[in-house]
């Protein structure tokens, strides 16, 4: 990628006081002149970059500028590196490490005293989640229309977007575009897509607006529920939520209030504590979640399968 290598770049000039054109051709395993083109569009980008020709010629960062060569710091390039090592557990592939060699050339203890810093993004589904994220990658960069078939809570469609973001978040990957059936920017999570491909028609890119990533926005609040919840479950309440959702009653059991985005997910989150907890609150769905927990005793009563 030319943003991979202009970056690369850039941190050779910071680090070291000349190089040679043969020398970054090399390097980046690029021709001569193509990193022409790259000091050219660094120039353009407001970077003071010489070059000087002859024996003892090459490229430097202008002299009048050395005090931005300790732009990034030690640490600073600590944490950049932690971050672009984390894409490769679950991009697939060493591209991100090898950025790292670059991002580290003349200074290669960065690589392993960074080490104490570990993120691994990946999960059960890496082996399918990484060929979704090299392609939409792909299709981003090439401004690429992609398709797929979509399975929601409320339908089973195939979708075709233009994609701009790939989003990590909630501990999900998503990606984020404009959607041709709705006409407007959706997000879409990527385990729920089968069938995606590259339709490889060209789109013209627009100012594509930033997702707003808020849990307001993406989870709207539908219902206000009260859960008691037996002792022992204080463990899990404090990871999802924090040590200050809920309040423990004198019994010992706990007051858990929070709004949930409807009833599926309510009776959802209930049921996953099985006779650890209780819904109170709405009366209405307490009745309704009873009606269940009886419809559910009479499948299992029988001990047979259907």
């Amino acid at each position: 990628m030319k943003i991979d290598r202009l970056i690369g770049i850039l941190s050779v000039l910071l680090q070291q006081e000349q190089v040679t054109a043969p020398y970054l051709s090399e390097k980046f395993e690029v021709s001569r002149r193509t990193i022409n083109r790259d000091i050219e569009a660094l120039c353009k980008a407001g970077i003071p970059i010489a070059t000087a020709q002859g024996k003892n010629g090459g490229i430097s960062i202008m002299e009048g500028y050395r005090m931005d060569r300790t732009l990034l710091t030690s640490g600073d390039m600590q944490a950049i590196l932690a971050g672009l090592r984390s894409l490769d557990s679950v991009s697939g592939s060493s591209r991100y490490q090898q950025l790292m060699e670059k991002l580290a050339v003349g200074n290669s203890d960065i690589l392993t005293s960074g080490n104490h810093i570990l993120i691994d993004l990946s999960s059960w589904y890496k082996s399918s989640l990484a060929p979704k994220i090299e392609l939409i990658q792909s299709a981003i960069e090439r401004r690429e229309r992609i398709t797929f078939l979509y399975f929601s809570p409320r339908e089973e469609s195939r979708r075709t977007i233009e994609p701009y973001y790939l989003v990590f978040h909630w501990t999900s990957w998503y990606v984020w575009g404009w959607c041709r059936m709705r006409e407007d920017y959706r997000l879409f999570k990527l385990n729920r897509m089968t069938e995606l491909l590259s339709t490889r028609e060209k789109f013209a890119p627009s100012e594509a607006p930033v997702p707003d990533l808020s849990a307001k926005k993406i989870f709207p609040v539908g219902i206000d529920a009260k859960i008691r919840l037996a002792p022992g479950m204080k463990w899990r309440l404090v990871e999802e939520y924090g040590p200050d959702s809920f309040e423990e009653q004198k019994d010992g059991s706990l007051l858990f209030s929070r709004g949930f985005e409807d009833r599926d997910s309510l009776f959802g989150w209930v049921l996953s504590f099985g006779e650890q907890a209780e819904l109170l609150e709405p009366q209405g769905l307490r009745r309704e979640f009873a009606e269940l927990i009886k419809a559910m005793k009479k499948i299992y009563a029988g001990g047979q399968t259907r």
